[in-house]
């Protein structure tokens, strides 16, 4: 198959070349063109105008964007309302709010041109390893798609699949996100106990290790920190300020529309903030009410 990838960062450029070794015809499209003339150096079709995009493709046409959720996302869609024709498709694979889906679906719909939002998750090593794609939207229209899926999952069989109607893939993807967070600060605060006790001196790097084998917490993410952790497990270059995607965000608010208990994937978020902080002032102020009401010590700033 032919496909458009508008979008050729990190993921969108890995997920083209994957694409283009599974014998995919790929036209690419970047803002910046570096990236653009990079691919085509592997092979890439490359193309500088959303319009030279469209020219470089049979109807129907599959345009398939990576760019950062939002506005980016917003403009990009609305310039190809413009470009696109009845029977093209049009696939959003990024971040996306999943109730935006919807909105852009019926715009699109109105012109005739399939929207399908695809949930993507693999990161940098999805080009070795596939990507996990969670896809929302109309069956046959999914269905006509099946062979970029198969292309880009980890094994035609496995890893990607059709969970629900327009904005379900998005949806799908925010609460995986949304787990992450959790998963990721379960494992970071007991890493930060087992350091904490000196007296043992844990090589850290060995534990990870260990529990990658056998071990009910043994994980992809549990792979990462051992990677992390090899060449100093001190992380010494590394400032403990964590940003968010948004998808924790998104995935707390629908938890409570729907009354639904989320305290550990709240936390989570919580702590990415925290750790943004030079100084607290919540903090300062617990100190000072401490000394307030019981005298105890306050420590005083240098």
């Amino acid at each position: 198959m032919e496909l458009a990838m508008i979008g050729l960062g990190r993921m969108g450029g890995n997920m083209a070349r994957r694409l283009m070794r599974a014998g995919h015809r790929v036209v690419g499209y970047n803002r910046s063109p570096g990236l653009t003339r990079e691919l085509a150096a592997e092979g890439l079709d490359g193309a500088f105008s959303l319009e030279e995009v469209a020219g470089k493709l049979a109807p129907p046409r599959i345009a398939w964007l990576m760019v950062p959720a939002g506005d980016p996302t917003e403009r990009t869609i609305a310039a190809l309302m413009d470009i696109l024709a009845p029977g093209d498709t049009l696939v959003d694979g990024g971040n996306t709010y999943y109730k935006d889906d919807g909105r852009r679906a019926e715009a699109l719909r109105a012109k005739g041109v399939h929207y399908v939002d695809v949930g993507t998750s693999g990161g940098i090593w999805g080009l070795k390893q596939g990507y996990s794609l969670m896809i929302g939207g109309d069956e046959a229209v999914v269905a006509r798609l099946q062979p970029i899926f198969e292309a880009l999952a980890p094994a035609p069989d496995k890893g990607w699949g059709r969970v629900g109607p327009t904005g379900a893939g998005h949806f799908v993807k925010m609460v995986h996100n949304g787990i992450e967070y959790g998963m990721m600060q379960a494992y970071a605060e007991g890493f930060e106990i087992m350091r904490a006790k000196r007296e043992f001196d844990l090589d850290l790097h060995h534990v990870a290790g260990l529990w990658q084998h056998g071990s009910v917490v043994r994980s992809w993410l549990l792979e990462l920190i051992e990677a992390a952790l090899e060449a100093d497990q001190n992380l010494s270059d590394i400032r403990g300020y964590v940003e968010d995607s948004g998808e924790g965000r998104w995935t707390i608010q629908e938890a409570i529309d729907l009354d639904v208990p989320a305290p550990v994937i709240t936390t989570s978020l919580y702590q990415r903030f925290a750790s943004r902080q030079e100084e607290s002032y919540a903090a300062q102020l617990l100190a000072a009410l401490r000394n307030q009401f019981g005298g105890h010590a306050v420590k005083a700033r240098r």
